[in-house]
């Protein structure tokens, strides 16, 4: 649909007719503007008129308005003229809108050789990239007046020549002016002897001829005097003059005349110079001078004819001399003249038609109006990229132009409006750290025989958008620490990388606490936000912390930032930094101990036994025994691995009654740690004499009196008896708790400091009984053949009599230690018992909980303390769950 709004604004100074000058025009100020909005949904063109020589300034049309702009966002989109020979003529006002008229407009300037005149110009938004294309039809004012070529011509025309119907063609007049404005008419002053005719050329213009009315004489009138007046069809009219002068001539009283009146000829476009095209031909019936004919070009012609053409003087022939251009004139009307050579020369005259073929000698032309690089690599499917316009000067199918694109990328052509393209994104995705650069060939191709072509390559840049978070390498990083190492050092680095550029690729490091300690990690550890640089924030003791674990943040610097998280396991090595120590009822503090062993004693016999532990791990911790004296090695001998003391002989007379025994606890580190334990071994005659509160049971038994035996029969009867009844007290306890031995649930749970450590204790008790001249008894817990992998060795010793639910005293709390030579969980305990005494000894299994439940803490200890009560020998197998593992348990006490 079209809708035209027209609207004619006519100021004259005077208030008088519009009749002025093109100079008075501009001094009194006369404007015209007639504006007119085309809005065309086929053409998608937005239409003005304005009428040429109007002021500096003049509004040709709220362009914004038009296009359903907002005004106010015109500065910041960056509203503009883009694109078109003559932008320069006009502006936009991005305060209002108005496309305004910036240069002196011309019509004849713009179109000197059309009679429609119109300026086609190209504006553009941003943000959104669009395109509007605007047409100003640029309208003619009747401001030239008909101009002749030349003010003064001359014609020699005989007295004999008959009158009624000869003509003479002269000079036609230009009006630079079109339509109304052009020139409509020819007027001749009066005379009696000549009138004057007009004849319409192809072009539709009008050439004046002179015809003879009345036969001439030259003896009566040898000169005459015209005046030619050219008048257009504006209002006022405008007008232009001529002066001819007719020279009457005597005798030569017959002129050339050309075998045609009109030639036509075809010749195709950049024809070589020298080309004759045509040869034409004139006749005069004159004898001698005056019947030799000279060809040559009307002055009439323009001066293109005499740049382009020539004609060869004698013969007629017509060449080409200059370029042919079809894109510059399609068709030549030439004016040729033959003269004789008589004094007083006649002229014969006719027309050539020249008529210029096109061939196919143009490319197409691509221009690129607007590009929008760079590109956000996550602009949408659709975004325009490119505005672009195809031109070929040819015409027809030679003019016709198709385009494509040439190398593969994420973007495609679309034709927009006649030969306007744009580029734009298709529905590939851009991404940057693939391809940062496109460089885009365009090819335009024209429908010609050979088909010629041109390519412009546009270059298309891809910005960086924050779309990819850091990277680490590895998603766990396992770091070994020594420990005692010093505070500050780089334990480790860690290095993400982001193939983001500048801001989106700048990474800091942040450090995420797994809260799977109870101290904060940043006593522990920090790290460097800008290197990566791990560094210790404490000197790390392996017996109080043997691992943990956090993660480190990377955190790009994008909008919004991306980050990723890496996992980070330290591991502390154990050191040499703990010598071994000396369990009870020895000591390593400087005492002397005393042990007693009769004179009867055969080789082999068990003098004691010394216990330590070390807090270090592994080899550190693997402990060996020496008898450090050498005066001492002769009668006695000690287990390397168990710290047996025994003697390698029996004693004799020689021997002395003290033998003072020192010995060496060497741990396997490098370099070693070692304890001493000083043991006075006394030789007495009997064993009576023999004073053993403490003393292990030796290994090989000794015989038992009749007596002995009588009592030991005499207690183990009572035992079975009073294991009977423990066996039925406990079925009836578990009966009422509704629980059993294999499925227990601790009773008392309480949370015990261990260093930066917390672990939860829980207690259950069982009852047993020893005979009154047990020595020993052994603890020996299997754990279910799955992980943990490393077990726990935990030495207890007690040599007090204890009470019931009485726990062991603090100086002999339980030393525990990870050791890596056994799967399982020893539980040894000395205790050297009254005789005839029902005492009750206190055992407890320190458990390490490793598990991943929300409920159970990554350390924990599950302490069972076990008290019997006991006449004879008996096994018990208690079972203990605890984070998804179950220990059994296997308590065993033997005389």
């Amino acid at each position: 649909m079209n809708v035209s709004h027209y609207f004619g604004l006519f100021l004259p100074a005077n208030g008088g007719m519009l009749g002025f000058s093109k100079e008075k025009t501009r001094e009194v100020g006369f404007l015209l503007v007639l504006f007119s909005w085309l809005s065309d949904q086929a053409s998608g063109q937005i239409v003005y008129s304005l009428t040429e020589e109007v002021k500096l300034g003049t509004p040709v049309g709220n362009i914004a308005k038009d296009v359903n702009l907002v005004i106010k966002e015109l500065g910041a989109r960056g509203f503009q003229i883009v694109s078109g020979p003559n932008k320069h003529y006009f502006g936009v006002n991005s305060d209002t809108g108005f496309l305004y008229v910036k240069e002196r407009v011309d019509r004849e300037e713009l179109c000197p050789d059309s009679a429609a005149c119109s300026v086609h110009l190209e504006a553009v938004v941003n943000r959104p990239l669009q395109l509007y294309r605007v047409k100003i039809n640029v309208l003619d004012i009747n401001d030239n007046s008909p101009v002749f070529p030349v003010s003064h011509m001359a014609l020699n025309i005989t007295e004999v020549t008959v009158s009624g119907g000869t003509r003479f063609p002269v000079e036609s007049a230009y009006d630079a002016d079109v339509g109304s404005n052009s020139l409509r008419t020819y007027k001749l002053s009066h005379n009696e002897y000549f009138a004057i005719e007009l004849q319409t050329n192809t072009d539709k213009t009008l050439s004046p001829e002179l015809v003879l009315q009345k036969v001439l004489d030259r003896e009566k009138e040898a000169t005459i005097a015209l005046e030619l007046t050219a008048i257009d069809g504006g209002t006022p009219p405008r007008s232009g003059t001529l002066t001819i002068i007719i020279n009457v001539l005597d005798a030569n009283d017959n002129a050339p005349v050309f075998n045609q009146s009109v030639y036509k000829v075809s010749v195709v476009e950049n024809v070589p110079f020298g080309t004759v095209i045509t040869q034409l031909h004139a006749t005069d019936l004159d004898e001698g001078l005056n019947g030799d004919v000279l060809y040559s070009f009307s002055n009439r012609n323009p001066q293109n004819i005499f740049d382009t053409f020539e004609i060869d003087p004698r013969t007629g022939e017509v060449m080409v001399k200059g370029r042919v251009d079809y894109e510059e004139y399609r068709i030549f009307e030439i004016r040729v003249q033959a003269a004789d050579r008589g004094s007083m020369p006649t002229t014969g005259h006719c027309k050539l038609l020249v008529e210029v073929l096109d061939v196919n000698d143009n490319p197409p032309e691509i221009t690129v109006t607007s590009l929008l690089s760079p590109v956000k690599e996550d602009a949408g499917k659709g975004t325009v990229v490119a505005l672009m316009t195809v031109s070929d000067k040819d015409r027809g199918t030679n003019g016709a132009v198709r385009c494509q694109l040439l190398s593969r990328s994420p973007f495609k052509l679309q034709s927009s409006y006649q030969n306007y393209y744009s580029l734009i994104l298709d529905g590939s995705t851009l991404d940057r750290e693939k391809t940062s650069q496109y460089n885009v060939t365009i090819t335009a191709t024209d429908e010609g025989s050979p088909p010629l072509s041109s390519t412009s390559v546009i270059t298309v840049h891809v910005s960086d958008v924050n779309d990819n978070a850091p990277r680490f390498p590895e998603p766990v990083i396992n770091v070994y620490v020594k420990e005692n190492s010093q505070i500050g050092t780089v334990i480790s680095t860690v290095s993400a990388t982001d193939p983001d550029e500048n801001e989106n690729a700048r990474v800091s490091y942040t450090l995420v606490d797994s809260g799977s300690l109870n101290v904060p990690f940043s006593t522990l550890i920090n790290v460097n936000s800008a290197s990566g640089e791990i560094h210790s924030m404490r000197s790390y003791n392996y017996e109080e912390v043997k691992t943990f674990q956090f993660q480190v943040q990377a955190t790009d610097s994008g909008v919004p930032p991306l980050s990723s998280n890496v996992t980070v396991n330290v591991f502390i090595l154990d050191e040499n930094d703990n010598s071994p120590g000396v369990l009870p009822p020895y000591s390593d503090q400087g005492s002397v101990n005393s042990e007693n062993i009769p004179y009867s004693a055969e080789a082999g016999y068990f003098v004691a036994k010394i216990r330590a532990v070390d807090a270090d791990s592994g080899y550190n911790a693997l402990l060996s025994y020496h008898i450090a004296e050498p005066k001492g090695s002769n009668l006695f001998r000690i287990g390397t691995s168990n710290g047996e003391i025994r003697t390698k002989r029996r004693m004799s007379d020689n021997d002395l009654k003290t033998h003072p025994l020192l010995i060496l606890v060497s741990d396997n580190g490098e370099p070693s740690l070692s304890a001493t334990v000083s043991i006075d071994v006394v030789v007495v005659e009997s064993k009576g004499e023999m004073q053993t509160p403490f003393r292990p049971v030796p290994s090989k038994e000794e015989s038992f009196s009749d007596l002995n035996l009588y009592l030991l029969i005499a207690i183990v009867s009572v035992s079975l008896i009073f294991l009977l009844g423990l066996i039925t007290l406990v079925a009836v306890k578990c009966h009422r708790t509704d629980g059993s031995l294999s499925r227990y649930s601790a009773p008392v749970i309480t949370t015990h400091p261990d260093g930066s450590w917390s672990y939860s204790k829980s207690t259950q008790q069982y009852d047993v009984c020893f005979s009154s001249d047990t020595l020993k008894s052994d603890v020996v817990v299997l754990p279910t053949p799955f992980p943990p992998a490393e077990a726990e060795l935990i030495s207890i010793n007690g040599g007090d009599s204890l009470k019931r639910n009485q726990t062991l005293p603090k100086s002999e709390k339980v030393r525990w230690n990870r050791h890596l030579t056994s799967r399982g969980f020893l539980i040894s305990s000395s205790l050297v018992l009254r005789w005839r005494l029902v005492v009750s000894c206190s055992l407890s299994l320190f458990s390490r909980c490793a598990c991943s439940s929300p409920e159970c803490p990554s350390r924990q200890f599950l302490p069972l303390v076990l008290q019997s009560w006991s006449i004879v020998p008996v096994r018990y197998f208690v079972t203990s769950q605890g984070c998804g593992q179950t220990h059994r348990l296997a308590f065993h006490c033997s005389p």
